[in-house]
């Protein structure tokens, strides 16, 4: 949606350049993963680093020589920073962000440390896997997730990530709730398609909306009678296109899973008024053509 979106903007006709780009920002998709989970292991790192370089200070303090290491003994930070399957992606995508940009982790690191949670949790002389991981997970919803310039620093990155970047996290707060006491903490780096025909779906679509746009607004024109057509906005009829599209042209994808899908692109993108008007424009387009038998699905329950 937003590559075709981008594509009406900038007046390129250019098929094949717009869908390297499309694959580009979805496979950036997992380095916006990387990048936010490996925050973590790099924030651990450079606590353990500061205590290390305070004990050994010429005038240390008593605290100073015999620190708390509560926080950097934390389990979940241990089984991150021995996960498998999180080492390789990092060195396979080559994400060396934090090793660049360090002051962004010194900026997080002191949030934490001035956070009300990090305070109950170092008061707690009680260790538990539990504790823990309950302490990692709210250490970054609420504070990691919503430092402002984190976000800023994320957006001047890549500016397709603005729309990722919810998803990404509400994933990994998901399986930082989920992770287990084993070792590297059972956690999976997922991938960004399930398998190849996923991938082949994206391109499926993107070429057929793209190559059919004119034929694919013709199907909803005539149901707008109370709408001026130019004046619809033009991610609305994107997202119609697209709905219509899948429709017509993908029989193995259930009827109600295409409604369901871009009712929530629609929601999320839309105006509320957006929203109800694409329901209204689909609910009665899916009659007329399941009426004249032009929706064909293969499968059962496709309907």
């Amino acid at each position: 949606m937003q590559t075709i979106y981008a594509m009406h903007q900038n007046g390129s006709d250019s098929l094949e350049k717009e869908e390297k780009f499309l694959f580009y920002s979805i496979d950036a998709i997992q380095d916006l993963y990387l990048i936010m989970l490996s925050s973590l292991i790099e924030i651990c790192k450079k606590e353990t680093e500061f205590l290390h370089l305070s004990s050994q200070k010429h005038l240390a303090t008593p605290q100073e020589r015999n620190p708390n290491q509560k926080f950097v003994k934390n389990a979940v930070f241990q089984a991150l920073a021995e996960n498998n399957s999180l080492s390789i992606a990092l060195e396979n995508r080559k994400i060396n962000n934090w090793t660049l940009n360090d002051d962004y982790i010194i900026l997080l690191l002191n949030d934490i440390k001035q956070s009300k949670l990090y305070a109950k949790y170092m008061s707690n002389a009680v260790n538990t896997f539990e504790e823990d991981k309950e302490f990692i997970a709210n250490l970054f919803q609420d504070v990691i997730v919503p430092n402002e310039k984190l976000y800023d620093y994320l957006e001047d990155n890549k500016l397709t990530w603005i729309d990722d970047i919810p998803v990404v996290n509400t994933e990994i707060i998901k399986q930082l709730k989920a992770i287990k006491p084993v070792e590297g903490g059972n956690l999976r780096v997922p991938k960004v398609f399930k398998d190849t025909e996923d991938r082949e779906f994206v391109s499926d679509l993107y070429r057929k909306t793209v190559l059919n746009e004119s034929e694919l607004a013709k199907e909803y024109v005539d149901k707008t009678p109370n709408w001026d057509t130019e004046r619809i906005a033009e991610i609305d009829t994107i997202i119609l296109k697209m709905a219509i599209c899948e429709l017509l042209k993908f029989p193995s994808i259930p009827v109600k899973v295409t409604l369901n899908e871009y009712l929530e692109l629609a929601k999320e993108y839309s105006t509320p008024k957006s929203s109800i008007f694409i329901n209204g424009i689909l609910d009665n387009l899916v009659k007329e053509l399941q009426a004249s038998n032009r929706i064909q699905k293969v499968g059962r329950g496709l309907m």
